[in-house]
């Protein structure tokens, strides 16, 4: 296996994530260690499964099979970040206001799923990593 299929998902994620500890550390004018985790801008998730769709696209062209299984593992990642985890959140505000009466309950965090927005964003950021994996790997 070409190592620039195994590195591109993880530099994906390792970009994603700093900058996603940047806006989040620039919202809150401090360091933000608590917000690390689900949701936020961009997307972790969408940055890596379109980084490596990115990848495989540039490599071997958007009529192999393999981009169209990327492609759909993609668009299938994607999907569950902006709506089955934003359905999470919604019940985790429920639970969390159901359980406010007991102090000693522990909150469940919130804020899980993406935006529209927190998306793109991933996915241009993993689509940038894909290109310049490929431009330093040359």
């Amino acid at each position: 296996m070409d190592y620039v299929y195994a590195i591109t998902p993880f530099v994906a994620w390792l970009v994603a994530g700093s900058l996603k500890f940047l806006v989040n550390s620039a919202r809150a004018g401090k360091p933000a260690f608590g917000l690390i985790g689900y949701g936020g801008l961009p997307s972790n998730h969408s940055a890596i499964v379109s980084s490596m769709a990115a990848l495989i696209a540039f490599r071997e062209g958007i009529g192999s099979p393999a981009f169209g299984v990327a492609l759909t593992l993609a668009f299938i990642v994607i999907l569950d970040a902006s709506s089955l985890r934003k359905q999470i959140g919604r019940q985790a505000v429920a639970i969390n206001a159901l359980s406010e009466a007991s102090p000693e309950a522990p909150r469940l965090r919130e804020r899980i799923g993406h935006t529209p927005l927190e998306i793109a964003a991933g996915i241009v950021v993993g689509i940038a990593v894909a290109r310049a994996v490929l431009f330093l790997a040359s």
